[in-house]
C-alpha cells in the first residue's frame, strides 16, 4: 500500500459529495483516486480526478486499496461482495444490510477475503457523544429519537424495495446508540405507521437483562428532531452534531484506514452492526413487514 490509504467511490451519492469524500481528502492518511457512477455527469462535480462509467472497472483498479460504498440499501450487499472479492477493504454507508443474514455473509466474506469491512456510523467516532457514552453510568431508562421530513417522493427513502423507510434510515440510528449505552436487548416491542411495506414512522420499547428500558421513536413524515436523554438528561442533536469542531467522517476515515494499515479488526465491530440489524429484523416484522426468514428471538449474549 502507498502511503495513504487510495480510496475509490462507488455512486455519486449525495452523502459523499457533502460529507465523506471531502472528509477522506482532509485526513492525513488517505486519498481519493477515482470515483465510479452511472452519471458521469454528476460524479465529475466532486471535483475528483478519474471517473469511470463502471462500478466493476474501478474495483479492477490496481491503484485503489479501499472503496466507500454510498449506494441504495439493497445493493449494500451485492457491491461490498463484489469488492472485497476484488481485494479491496470496504467502509460501506449504514445500514450495513438490508438485514442480518445479509451483513452475516458480508462480514464472512470479509473475513474469507482478509479485507476490513465497517459500516459507516460516522457519529461513532464524534468526540462528544464518545464522552456522553464513556461517562454514562448504570442508566436506567435511554429515550432517543430521530427524524424529519421526506419531501421527494422520488427519493430512494421512499421505495421500500430499495431500503427505504425511516427504520433503515434513521431507525438504525438510535438502535445502535442505545445498545452502545446499554448493550444488546431482551425484548422488542413496535408499532408504527407503514404505506405499502414503507414504514414512515416507528415507535420502538427494548428491554434489557438489567432492567433498563429504551423508549426509540425514528420517523420520515415529521419535522426535523434529534434528541437522546439518559435518565431525564437531554443531549441534543448526538447524530448529526459535526464539525463543531471535529469532523467525525474525517475521524471515521482516519480510523479505518489506520486499522487497513495496521492489519487490526475494524474500529467498529462487525458483531455490533450484525446485532443493530437483527433488532432491525424484529421491528420489522413486529410492524407486519415481512418475516425476513431469521431468528425470531434475540440471540444470548455473546452468541
Amino acid at each position: 500500500m502507498s502511503e495513504r490509504l487510495r480510496w475509490g467511490v462507488l455512486g455519486a451519492a449525495d452523502i459523499a459529495r457533502k460529507a465523506v469524500v471531502p472528509a477522506i481528502e482532509a485526513s492525513r492518511n488517505g486519498q481519493v483516486v477515482a470515483i465510479a457512477s452511472r452519471d458521469p455527469e454528476r460524479a465529475r462535480t466532486f471535483g475528483i480526478g478519474r471517473v469511470m462509467g463502471s462500478y466493476d472497472a474501478l474495483l479492477e483498479s490496481a491503484d485503489i486499496d479501499a472503496v466507500y460504498i454510498p449506494l441504495v440499501n439493497s445493493l449494500h450487499q451485492e457491491w461490498t461482495s463484489k469488492a472485497l472479492a476484488a481485494g479491496k477493504h470496504v467502509l460501506c454507508e449504514k445500514p450495513l444490510a438490508m438485514n442480518a443474514s445479509e451483513a452475516e455473509a458480508m462480514a464472512a466474506a470479509a473475513s474469507r477475503h482478509g479485507k476490513l469491512l465497517m459500516e459507516g456510523f460516522m457519529y461513532r467516532f464524534h468526540p462528544r457523544i464518545r464522552q456522553v457514552v464513556t461517562e454514562a453510568h448504570d442508566i436506567r431508562e435511554v429515550s432517543a429519537s430521530f427524524g424529519f421530513r421526506l419531501r421527494d417522493p422520488a427519493n430512494y427513502r421512499a421505495r421500500p424495495e430499495l431500503g427505504g423507510g425511516a427504520l433503515y434510515d434513521v431507525g438504525c440510528y438510535v438502535i445502535n446508540l442505545t445498545a452502545w449505552i446499554l448493550g444488546q436487548p431482551e425484548t422488542v416491542a413496535a408499532e408504527g405507521k407503514s404505506s405499502e411495506g414503507l414504514d414512515t414512522t416507528v415507535s420502538i420499547e427494548l428491554g434489557f437483562a438489567s432492567g433498563a428500558k429504551a423508549h426509540l421513536f425514528c420517523s420520515i413524515e415529521v419535522e426535523e428532531i434529534q434528541e437522546l436523554r439518559l435518565d431525564g438528561l437531554r443531549i441534543d442533536k448526538p447524530f448529526t452534531a459535526w464539525k463543531d469542531p471535529d469532523d467525525p467522517y474525517r475521524l471515521m476515515v482516519e480510523a479505518f484506514a489506520d486499522a487497513a494499515f495496521s492489519g487490526s479488526g475494524p474500529p467498529l465491530s462487525l458483531q455490533d452492526s450484525i446485532a443493530n440489524l437483527r433488532v432491525m429484523d424484529l421491528v420489522r416484522r413486529r410492524l407486519g413487514l415481512g418475516d425476513l426468514g431469521h431468528r425470531d428471538h434475540l440471540p444470548e449474549a455473546g452468541q
